[in-house]
């Protein structure tokens, strides 16, 4: 009984503060590690991480022919149009209630 009290208790407190704002540096890439606060890590079992914020490139890679038949390359690499996280990132962090789930909101930028 006083265990169930005691969990009560705990859900109660949490109820009123649904969520944390916390900021970390991401210190590993793969798997992906944040240092919150330099305090504790937090792994990639633990973060949510949007879209936006993972890796994206296009493969744009062809050739042209001339009208005189001649062929060459044209865009030889990939373009990347997101970087995604990296090694050294400063984040914005959403601390899900109950704290078992991290929301990586945004990386943090110097203006």
């Amino acid at each position: 009984m006083q265990e169930l009290t005691k969990q009560a208790a705990k859900d109660a407190v949490e109820a009123g503060a649904p969520c944390a704002v916390m900021f970390g540096n991401i210190t590993n890439t793969n798997p992906l590690e944040v240092n919150v606060d330099q305090r504790f890590t937090i792994d990639a079992d633990f973060l949510i991480v949007p879209e936006q914020l993972t890796r994206y490139e296009i493969d744009l890679r062809h050739n042209h022919t001339t009208g005189s038949g001649t062929t060459g390359d044209a865009l030889t690499d990939k373009v990347v149009i997101r970087t995604g996280l990296q090694q050294g990132d400063k984040v914005i962090l959403l601390r899900v209630q109950g704290g078992q789930k991290y929301l990586i909101l945004d990386k943090v930028v110097s203006p």
